[in-house]
């Protein structure tokens, strides 16, 4: 089990690439489809902003409502600043979070801790990180710390009566073989053979 420490690290790492994988995206053509159902490039991006901004504003000045996690409206000239600020914003968060405090979600209508917060933006990070590099043609992975923290994460949505929909995809099984790729596959994405 991950210490908060060690995931605040890999999550910061996460941000990091998908920061990345943001900059590529803005030279190309932001309605390439995406792995996600109904969201093209910009809907997806639109979609991580606003999760980074929600949760920054959950966690770093206690309880949002809904209204935290709006999505903007991202083009070209802007993803890369909205990007950026998010994830400063998110990542000054979760760096001064009290561990010890409670974390209200109102998307989820729940109260969680910072650590188990901090649990679902790395999934979250690095799912769609991987998501964005699909989008662009390219491949993304990430340490290998939270390759097998997603995993053991994705068994856990996939066991779930009736998963969690609207969230992620129904899961599809694991082949056993590379434990990226079955995490993938249980949060419902199809991985090309490598």
């Amino acid at each position: 089990m991950l210490t908060y420490a060690e995931m605040l690290a890999l999550h910061d790492a996460a941000l990091t690439d998908a920061g990345r994988l943001v900059e590529r995206a803005a030279d190309g053509d932001l309605h390439r489809a995406t792995p996600c159902d109904d969201w093209d490039l910009t809907a997806l991006l639109s979609h991580m902003i606003g999760q980074n901004n929600g949760f920054a504003s959950a966690v770093g000045d206690g309880p949002a409502d809904v209204t935290a996690y709006a999505e903007p409206e991202v083009t070209a000239e802007n993803v890369v600043g909205e990007w950026d600020a998010s994830a400063a914003a998110l990542r000054k968060a979760f760096a001064q979070a009290d561990e010890e405090a409670t974390v209200h979600l109102a998307e989820f209508d729940s109260q969680v801790s910072p650590a188990l917060a901090l649990g679902m933006q790395l999934l979250d990070t690095v799912v769609h990180a991987w998501d964005v590099a699909a989008s662009l043609g390219t491949t993304y992975r990430p340490a290998e710390a939270s390759v097998g923290f997603v995993l053991d994460s994705a068994r856990q949505i996939a066991a779930r009566p009736g998963g969690t929909p609207g969230v992620f995809a129904a899961p599809l099984g694991e082949t056993g073989g590379d434990p990226w790729s079955d995490a993938l596959r249980l949060l419902g994405r199809t991985v090309p053979p490598a």
